[in-house]
């Protein structure tokens, strides 16, 4: 079995593609209207519309309810990139902060909701 990825349910799909453009500094795939997919080194984050997921009824995740997940990315440089994305984001929980475990980390929020860490590991 491989890891494929990890999918967010969006109403607002040209919205959240943009924004992890802006984070990652990657070009989104998009493959069908209603579907995207921020190839990473490590991952991929995929973004589809309910209609994606429209065939499983009442059980279909919803968009913007999410409340358990942290999406997460490992960076060279927390400072940097977070001065490069500070202006745009709205939703700030945590600047730049060293981890109880050693982690360089700052976590935000995404258009939806969704936390969103960016971390370094100790050197």
């Amino acid at each position: 079995m491989e890891f494929a990825s990890i999918r967010i349910i969006t109403e607002d799909l040209d919205g959240m593609v943009a924004f992890y453009e802006r984070v990652t500094g990657t070009t989104a795939r998009r493959p069908a209207p209603v579907f995207a997919e921020i190839v990473t080194g490590g991952a991929v984050l995929a973004l589809g519309t309910p209609a994606t997921v429209a065939m499983l009824g009442d059980a279909a995740p919803t968009a913007r309810a999410n409340g358990s997940v942290v999406v997460e990315f490992l960076v060279d440089d927390v400072d940097g990139t977070y001065e490069r994305l500070a202006d745009g984001l709205d939703d700030v929980v945590l600047p730049p902060a060293r981890m109880p475990w050693g982690n360089r980390s700052t976590l935000f929020r995404d258009p939806d909701g969704n936390l969103v860490n960016l971390f370094s590991r100790p050197v």
